[in-house]
C-alpha cells in the first residue's frame, strides 16, 4: 500500500470514529455529518472537530499530476452551478471551475472526476482526500477557515441569503423581513440559512416558524408549491434557479437586500500551500483575463502579441511565474482557450437563469462589482 493511500485510509477512519461519537450527541448541535441544502450556497453548520489530512511527500498537486485527473466535489444538483445531465456530465458555473483547475494542472479542461457531494458529506471528502477541491456552493465563514480544516480560495460568486414567495400572498420584490411575522419559512434543517433567519427574526423583533425538517432544497420547494410553506429560504442564486425551472409567474424574491453575506468559491484542505496556489491563481488567471478582455476566441493571438507585459506573463510569455508553481508555462492559457475568462463562464452558465452581473456584486471592480484580482506580476 503506498504511502497515501496509507495515510488517506487513516484519515478516514479517524473521520468515521468522529462522525460516529457525533452521531450519539443530544444537544442538537449540528455536525458535519448534518444534511442541508443542495442549492444556493448557504448549508450545513459544521463541528469544530478538525481532521488534517496527510499529504504524501510531494504534496498534492504533484499527487493530482501523477493520476492525471482531477477529483472535483460538486454539488450535482444546483440549479446553474452544477447540474448532472442524463449522460453523466456535469454542467455549471461550479462545474466549470472545476475544469479551470484541470486546465491550468494537467492542461486539459476534461481531465475532471466530478464528485457528487452531499452538504453533510463535502468536507469529510476533502479530509479523506476523495476529493481535491471543493466547488460546491460553500459560504466562506471564520468557523469553517480555522476549525475544520478547510482553507479557501478566491470568491467566485457574491451570494446572500433572501426569501422567496407569492405574488399572490401580498409579497413583492419590495417586501421586507416584517412580511413574514408569524409566517411559516422552510429550508434545509441543520443549515445556516435557519441560523440566519432566527436572528433575522430576532433582529427584527418578529416570529417566524421554521418548517420541516426537509433533507434537501428540492423537498423544500416541493413543499412550497404544495402550500406546506408560506416561504422559502436560501441564498438568492439558488432561488432565482429554482425560479426558473420551475417557471412560475407569481413567485418572487425578496427583501432586495439580503439578510447575510455567503462568499462562494474554492474549497480545499489547509497546509497545502502548493496547490492552494495553483486553485488560486487559475481563478485569479480567468478574472485579469476578463478584464483585459481576453477570452477564448483571442486567447492564442493575444498569447503570441501581448498587449500588456501582464497578459504576456500570464499567458506563459516572457516573465511568466507559472513555471516556478509547477504547473507548465502556458497553463493559464490552457484555462482562457479552454474555459473562458469569467464572464464568459459566468454568462454561460448563469445567465440563462436571469443571474445578470451588471448592477451586482459579481460585477468587476472597475464596474462597482466585487470580482477583483491582485496583480500578475
Amino acid at each position: 500500500m503506498s504511502k497515501r493511500k496509507l495515510l488517506q485510509l487513516l484519515a478516514l477512519l479517524l473521520t468515521f470514529g468522529l462522525l460516529a461519537a457525533a452521531c450519539g450527541d443530544s444537544d442538537g448541535d449540528d455536525t458535519t455529518a448534518t444534511s442541508a441544502a443542495d442549492t444556493g450556497g448557504t448549508d450545513a453548520d459544521d463541528t469544530t472537530t478538525t481532521v488534517e489530512l496527510a499529504q504524501a511527500e510531494g504534496g498534492l498537486l504533484e499527487a493530482i499530476i501523477d493520476r492525471g485527473t482531477l477529483n472535483c466535489g460538486v454539488s450535482g444538483s444546483a440549479v446553474a452551478f452544477s447540474e448532472t445531465q442524463p449522460d453523466g456530465s456535469v454542467v455549471g458555473f461550479d462545474a466549470d471551475y472545476c475544469r479551470v483547475v484541470a486546465a491550468a494542472i494537467l492542461g486539459d479542461a476534461t481531465a475532471v472526476n466530478f464528485v457528487s457531494l452531499t452538504a453533510a458529506e463535502r468536507f469529510t471528502a476533502v479530509q479523506t482526500g476523495a476529493v481535491d477541491v471543493l466547488m460546491r456552493n460553500t459560504t466562506w465563514t471564520q468557523s469553517r477557515d480555522s476549525e475544520i480544516g478547510m482553507d479557501f480560495g478566491p470568491t467566485t460568486y457574491y451570494d446572500g441569503q433572501q426569501f422567496m414567495g407569492r405574488a399572490a400572498d401580498g409579497f413583492s420584490t419590495s417586501s421586507t423581513i416584517n412580511d413574514i411575522d408569524g409566517l411559516t419559512s422552510c429550508t434545509s434543517s441543520g443549515t445556516t440559512t435557519e441560523k440566519n433567519v432566527a436572528d433575522a427574526a430576532d433582529a427584527a423583533g418578529i416570529t417566524v416558524e421554521l418548517g420541516g425538517p426537509f433533507e434537501d432544497f428540492d423537498q423544500v420547494t416541493q413543499a412550497f408549491i404544495d402550500g406546506t410553506c408560506d416561504v422559502i429560504t436560501t441564498d438568492g442564486s439558488g432561488l432565482v434557479g429554482r425560479a426558473a425551472v420551475n417557471q412560475p409567474n407569481d413567485w418572487v424574491i425578496f427583501p432586495a437586500t439580503p439578510i447575510s453575506k455567503e462568499p462562494l468559491g474554492p474549497t480545499y484542505g489547509q497546509n497545502d500551500s502548493a496547490f492552494a496556489d495553483v486553485v488560486n491563481w487559475a481563478v485569479y488567471a480567468t478574472i485579469i483575463a476578463d478584464e483585459n478582455g481576453v477570452n477564448m476566441g483571442n486567447a492564442a493571438d493575444m498569447a503570441a502579441n501581448p498587449p500588456t507585459a501582464e497578459i504576456g506573463r500570464l499567458l506563459g510569455g516572457d516573465g511568466e511565474l507559472q513555471s516556478g508553481m509547477g504547473i507548465p508555462a502556458d497553463a493559464f492559457l490552457q484555462v482562457i482557450s479552454q474555459v473562458g475568462n469569467y464572464d464568459e463562464i459566468y454568462v454561460r452558465s448563469l445567465g440563462p437563469v436571469g443571474l445578470v452581473r451588471e448592477g451586482s456584486a459579481n460585477a468587476g471592480w472597475l464596474d462597482g462589482g466585487l470580482i477583483y484580482a491582485p496583480p500578475s506580476r
